[in-house]
């Protein structure tokens, strides 16, 4: 069963780009402080949404932490190994991306398992060496279970949970999220849809093109 982002993801959005420019906008809850008055005009500080710090394992039982991806930008999903439905058709497009972007060291990936039960990290060293990716490029990712599931709802705010009612016991989003160096997510996308990670692959240049102007 296709699953999608939770609406919250939808309703807050500020838009950090202008006409004529090509930034991307960043999305999720935007909190407004600090708001005066200098020289007759309205200032305030605004805070956008981040994504919260963590601590989990990959495939080569390495700690992967936010440091891990330190002045890099990143694209997350949340996946598990034994997935009957959505999964295998995502992987396919997360591996679409990883080929275009795969030699570029400003560019990381990290997919989250929702069933660490059964993902340890010899299965998901397993399974990235079937894909054949490189570890220190795409990091495969476990931990404790709430800890997943809180950093999916609230941080990436995608559906991630258990539900005994759907194939494989599991339920989660198939979206893509763009992380910027920030901590911010600027893209969603679904990870099923060949024409939104097409959208993914541009997005991703264009967010490079921030930190490098021509």
């Amino acid at each position: 069963m296709k699953n999608f982002l939770i609406p919250a993801l939808a309703v807050f959005i500020f838009f950090s780009c202008s006409p004529g420019n090509e930034k991307l906008p960043v999305l999720g809850p935007v909190q407004i402080e600090n708001v005066k008055t200098v020289n007759g005009r309205i200032v305030a500080d605004t805070i956008y949404h981040t994504i919260r710090d963590f601590s989990f394992t990959d495939q080569d039982g390495n700690i992967i932490t936010q440091d891990t991806f330190k002045d890099k930008i990143y694209v997350a999903d949340f996946f598990f190994t034994t997935c009957p439905t959505i999964c295998p058709i995502m992987k396919t497009q997360m591996l679409r991306v990883y080929e275009v972007y795969k030699d570029n060291p400003e560019v990381k990936f990290l997919s989250h398992t929702i069933d660490p039960k059964h993902d340890s990290v010899a299965v998901l060293h397993e399974y990235a060496d079937r894909l054949g990716v490189r570890s220190d490029v795409w990091h495969f990712v476990t931990g404790p279970q709430e800890e997943i599931y809180d950093i999916g709802q609230t941080s990436y705010m995608v559906t991630a949970r258990e539900d005994p009612n759907e194939p494989g016991g599991h339920l989660h989003s198939g979206a893509f999220l763009l992380i910027d160096k920030g901590r911010r997510i600027r893209g969603i996308y679904d990870g099923t849809k060949q024409e939104d990670v097409d959208e993914l692959i541009r997005d991703i240049r264009k967010l490079l093109n921030e930190y490098h102007p021509q």
